[in-house]
């Protein structure tokens, strides 16, 4: 890992198997000038210096590689950096200013000609890895304010001239992570938000390959970290250039940039890989060392139970206990009590925004409660949904100005409940506070953090620019999670957004764990949980074990067990219905989790069967020493008899040998072997389950 400068204005990022290679040309423009295999350094200069214009209608900026394109002048294409100076004037004209080294993080820095907009382009590398963050840090010099209408975290431009395949989501509330597909041999694609998170549909990032699979191909990727409205546009001209921007949705969006203030951009990482498990792979690792908070991401996440699906809103000590006592029976670590503790909180009509616990249900106090979890052995979570408000309230009855709203326009009340004006100071003092009390006055040590609906009716009167309230909503968020996690450092924070409405890897910078989805069907989380594998954690990702045993095809406790333990496993039955041997298979599942569990939450994944394409799932995680490894595979259902066929490892060390347990019968096996010619297995029947443990001998 280094960074060379050539002394000509030209910068080799240099990662493990990778260059990153961007330079200056003489008329002070930034180019990007490779992305993808090491070169010899010497050979890199920039090309096209002193080409002309194409004709009146296609100019030399219209071919220019560039790693941000800023507005104005004959260029005409999607930018990165766009702008309102106080005199009117809407273009950019920037000069180089400076390229600086310190350590392992590169400044190349541009000003404006006349104007006092000066703006960084920031890239860092990081040890034993190919992946490169980048953001833009864009500074007001002068005196005057400046509107910024326009500003994205990086630009990327392919190698090449053919048309590559971008991959991203068309998810929806309950089918997160969908993926999709699309070729782009000309015009744009556009992924995007614009409800004011993340959201459900399409995510943060791209994937661009030409004809890439799990195991090999040039993969080009890059996500973006960051919760709020984003945009990723990726286009191809008539010169066969592909190029993508990502960054904040400059929809209903301007920032206004006072004298003397700077503003950084979202981060952007970025890498290029041989194959997509390998990008996965990467993208794990990395962020488990690099962007999930320190508190606990090198630590194993407990196995946890959540009331909801048992209770929902009616929670009182007595039945709270009984399934605590159920589930600590079964192995559990950690008992989060769900909706429904608090305020007027019968239905999801109230209550809302009265953080404080109803006598009625707990008559001496959460304390109780807790103090019994804790007798069992567990430790004790809470949900909380801080950022929405209902009508019937408390808080709103004596603060209804603390929501989004317009005098003269009615209130839209999506599952009953109002957003609060998180750019309000006072709203953030108070979300702070009541949440303060909570884990200083009990003892939580795990809180799930909702967020039920999106943005609506985005007045803030208290705001000199309300388009800048996407942007400051989302760091008022952070900046409240950060300052919990501070004050107590031995809380656990869940992203969970009315499912995964908020698994971005901003959200994953300040949340140790994210809810993936509200669907908790096993058939259906084979394909939510293979699409949030590509660029997210696995340890992130939590599973929960529920009732619903197939929305379309039935499939067993066992099965179900089998899907969710392929992440951060959770169970949320109504262990109160379970017969006795329901509550003996959980504690047999559970206990074998824990067993296998820190290969699975900190291990390489490896995709090698897909239950779209090839009608059985198989997962397979293996440790950093190659000496242990575990395999899920699963089968939803065969189809024209039963299937057999020689089930293939990966990831394995060919010259050690390793014991496993399949089928019945005891293996040992060279890894040479598992991974090249496989043991025959015979999947059959509706759900197929079955788990193989691999142990170095």
């Amino acid at each position: 890992m280094k960074i060379f400068d050539l002394k000509n204005n030209i910068f080799v990022l240099e990662t493990e198997n990778t260059h990153y290679v961007i330079g200056v040309d003489r008329h002070g423009n930034n180019r990007q000038i490779h992305w993808g295999k090491k070169c010899n350094i010497d050979d890199y200069f920039i090309f096209g210096n002193d080409w002309g214009d194409e004709n009146s209608n296609h100019t030399y900026l219209d071919e220019m590689k560039q790693e941000c394109t800023v507005f104005g002048s004959t260029m005409y294409r999607d930018c990165v950096l766009k702008a309102t100076f106080a005199d009117g004037c809407r273009e950019i004209n920037p000069k180089f200013v400076k390229g600086e080294i310190n350590g392992n993080t590169l400044c190349l820095t541009f000003a404006d000609k006349l104007y006092s907009l000066e703006y960084d382009l920031n890239y860092t590398l990081f040890d034993n890895t190919d992946i490169i963050s980048r953001n833009v840090t864009v500074r007001n010099t002068g005196n005057e304010p400046i509107i910024l209408e326009r500003l994205k975290s990086a630009e990327f431009t392919l190698p090449g001239v053919n048309p590559y395949k971008i991959k991203n989501t068309n998810g929806a509330w309950g089918a997160e992570f969908m993926q999709t597909e699309d070729l782009l041999d000309g015009g744009s694609l556009v992924f995007e938000s614009r409800k004011g998170i993340s959201g459900h549909n399409n995510s943060p990032y791209f994937i661009a390959h030409r004809s890439a699979d799990e195991k090999q191909g040039d993969v080009y990727f890059a996500s973006l970290a960051y919760s709020g409205n984003f945009k990723v546009s990726a286009t191809r001209d008539l010169y066969g250039i592909t190029r993508i921007i990502l960054g904040m949705n400059d929809f209903d969006f301007e920032y206004t940039l006072k004298a003397g203030e700077c503003f950084d951009t979202p981060v952007v990482y970025c890498g290029y890989t041989n194959g997509f498990g390998e990008m996965s792979r990467q993208m794990n690792r990395f962020c488990i060392e690099n962007v999930l908070p320190k508190q606990f991401n090198d630590k194993i996440l407990p196995v946890l139970y959540n009331s909801w699906e048992a209770t929902e809103f009616n929670v009182n000590v007595k039945h709270q206990t009984e399934l605590a006592r159920l589930a600590a029976e079964m192995g559990v670590e950690l008992f989060v009590m769900d909706d429904g503790w608090f305020g007027k909180r019968n239905n999801d009509r109230a209550g809302l925004g009265d953080w404080f616990v109803n006598k009625e249900k707990f008559p001496n106090g959460l304390d109780e409660l807790i103090q019994n979890v804790n007798n069992f052995g567990m430790d004790f979570g809470l949900w909380v949904e801080p950022e929405m408000v209902n009508a019937d309230s408390d808080l709103f009855r004596a603060h209804p100005e603390w929501t989004y709203h317009y005098d003269t326009r009615e209130a839209s009340e999506l599952r009953h409940q109002l957003v609060l004006n998180m750019t309000r100071k006072d709203v953030q003092e108070y979300i702070l506070n009541v949440l303060d009390n909570l884990l200083t006055n009990h003892n939580i040590k795990y809180i799930k953090w909702d967020m039920n609906r999106p943005f609506s009716e985005t007045g803030a009167e208290n705001l000199e620019n309300p388009k800048m309230l996407y942007y400051l909503h989302t760091k008022a968020v952070y900046n409240i999670v950060d300052t919990l996690k501070k004050r107590h450092p031995d809380i656990a924070i869940e992203s969970c957004a009315s499912g995964g409405g908020r698994c971005d890897l901003g959200a994953l910078s300040h949340y140790d764990q994210a809810w993936t989805s509200d669907n908790t069907d096993g058939i259906d989380r084979m394909t939510i949980q293979k699409g949030y594998s590509l660029l997210r954690p696995t340890k992130t990702m939590r599973a929960w074990v529920t009732d619903i045993a197939g929305i379309n095809k039935p499939c067993s406790l066992d099965f179900r067990f089998n899907i969710a333990m392929q992440g951060s496993l959770g169970i949320g039955g109504n262990l109160l219905n379970y017969s006795k041997e329901d509550l003996e298979i959980c504690k047999r599942n559970v206990a074998f989790y824990k067993e296998i569990r820190d290969i699975v939450q900190f291990g390489d994944l490896y995709r090698i069967l897909d239950a779209e394409e090839d009608e059985i799932l198989m997962n397979q995680y293996v440790t950093p020493d190659k000496s242990r490894s575990v395999a899920f595979i699963a089968a939803r259902g065969t189809r024209f008899y039963k299937k057999r066929i020689p089930i293939t490892f990966d990831g394995l060390d060919e010259n050690k040998k390793y014991k496993l347990h399949l089928h019945g019968e005891d293996f040992e096996k060279t890894g040479s072997f598992l991974m090249n010619v496989g043991i025959p297995i015979h999947v059959h029947g509706a759900y197929f389950n079955e788990t193989v443990v691999l142990t170095e001998i």
